[in-house]
């Protein structure tokens, strides 16, 4: 008796725990991958209510979400037509050879539209590049550098010839099985390499090291440039920091290529940091990814 009343037993908290399971794996897809998953409608208890609930909940985040992000591509492209009156007008003025001082202020306003053009343009990319993060695949895969290198450093070599930056890449692991794209990867180094020239000098070197230390595969770039103060670091990663900054040559900023960087490594279950002895003494950036 005793055997089958802990067997019944068993039953019925199985019953009562597995769309509880259910419902728990449904939000954590939800929320680590955006993935909606379809929940079953067989229950007619108060789990059945459950499961309803989360679903009905899941359905309705990822319209708001899609929604929200329709509404903000067409805001996006309409602030484009706006900011393209002005610069039309302004070149227009340009080509009909007016007065220095008109001329002057024509430029300044192509200048100020172009400006625009830019923050409207890494604004989309960001929301963009968050619907990837969130919808990456972490199946474990074999990176090899040597196939990533080229791609990298034709997205690089514009900016480090302008600044006659020599790049020192240095490969020491020649392959890893990560949970990261290639594509990302190649992504996050193009965007701290094109960060570490921003703020280099001219005539100056940026080292890039892949190597693998206790277990774990260690990304490094390296640079000479104007460094940060120590207390600066955790602003370095927000989203629009206040800390944007001109480069060495008068670049310009929007403050979301390291956040973006940064959630990227995050994701893929990796850790981005970045450290400077202070002013003028240069930056590193380091990645760590467990073996």
């Amino acid at each position: 008796m005793t055997l089958l009343a802990t067997a019944i037993t068993l039953l019925v908290l199985n019953r009562l725990i597995k769309p509880i399971a259910t419902a728990s794996k449904a939000l954590d897809d939800y929320r680590i991958s955006r993935k909606v998953s379809v929940l079953p409608t067989i229950y007619t208890d108060e789990a059945g209510m459950l499961l309803c609930n989360i679903q009905e909940s899941i359905n309705e985040a990822e319209n708001f979400i899609n929604e929200k992000q329709d509404l903000i591509y067409m805001l996006s492209h309409d602030l484009k037509n706006f900011a393209g009156n002005p610069q039309g007008l302004a070149k227009l003025i340009i080509s009909e050879n007016p007065s220095e001082s008109v001329k002057n202020l024509a430029q300044l306003i192509c200048e100020s539209t172009d400006l625009q053009f830019r923050y409207i343009e890494n604004f989309i990319k960001l929301l963009k590049e968050q619907d990837e993060i969130v919808k990456v695949n972490h199946e474990v895969k074999k990176v090899l550098f040597s196939n990533i290198i080229p791609f990298i450093n034709e997205q690089v070599e514009q900016r480090l010839f302008d600044k006659n930056i020599k790049l020192d890449l240095a490969v020491e692991c020649p392959e890893a099985n990560l949970k990261i794209d290639e594509g990302l990867l190649v992504q996050v180094l193009v965007n701290l390499i094109s960060n570490a020239v921003k703020f280099s000098y001219f005539d100056s070197e940026i080292k890039v090291r892949i190597f693998s230390q206790n277990s774990k595969l260690i990304l490094t770039v390296q640079d000479k440039g104007i460094g940060f103060d120590k207390n600066q670091i955790e602003e370095l990663f927000k989203k629009f920091t206040k800390m944007s900054r001109l480069g060495t040559a008068s670049e310009s900023s929007t403050g979301i290529g390291l956040y973006l960087c940064k959630k990227i490594i995050e994701k893929n279950n990796g850790r981005l940091t970045a450290s400077s002895e202070g002013k003028n003494k240069g930056a590193e950036f380091r990645i760590e990814f467990d073996s």
